[in-house]
């Protein structure tokens, strides 16, 4: 019997536990891909009434939470909020790579899409050592898959997955995500 060696965070896309248990999937996709040298942690991120639902606290107090040099996977909402946690702390924490999932860009001058959006040098925060990997699906009914592109001109050092079909959830199949994660 093998012993748990790596650590993974993921956090989920959307809001509450709806979509904690529909990314569901997803984990189990990325632990079954992984194996058993691989721990998948995967909190419950509950909505709170701040205007971003209390979203970098939360993921503040996860990474937190784990010891040594960590990888997280975000999908969707649970990946904007990531690399915003992460160019807002580049130096609080350390992490061994960041995968980026159906990533929305958030645009516009909506109040309630305020407290997601990046700062226009998000990306001259971001630790340039950091590896940085994003997949997107073309299909995607939900983030335009468009956003790729606007992340690809911002950080032109970032590895990018442009995947042909899968939707929003990637087919359900993180079996290429956890084959990059095992490569680092």
């Amino acid at each position: 019997m093998s012993a748990i060696t790596h650590h993974v965070l993921f956090l989920q896309g959307g809001a509450g536990l709806k979509d904690h248990q529909a990314d569901q999937v997803l984990v189990d996709s990325l632990q079954g891909g992984l194996g058993k040298a691989y721990r998948v942690h995967y909190p419950l991120l509950p909505d709170e009434p701040s205007p971003d639902l209390g979203r970098i606290r939360q993921i503040d107090q996860e990474i937190s939470r784990l010891q040594g040099e960590l990888v997280v996977v975000g999908h969707s909402l649970g990946a904007s909020m990531l690399l915003k946690y992460v160019s807002e702390n580049p130096d609080k924490i350390k992490l061994k790579a960041l995968f980026l999932l159906a990533t929305p860009f958030w645009q516009g001058d909506e109040k309630w899409k305020q407290a997601f959006k990046l700062p226009e040098d998000f990306a001259d925060q971001l630790p340039q050592d950091l590896p940085l990997y994003f997949y997107h699906c073309r299909d995607d009914q939900e983030v335009p898959f468009a956003h790729l592109a606007l992340y690809g001109q911002k950080l032109p050092w970032a590895t990018f997955h442009p995947l042909a079909s899968g939707g929003h959830h990637l087919n359900d199949d993180l079996r290429a995500v956890a084959d990059a994660i095992k490569s680092l």
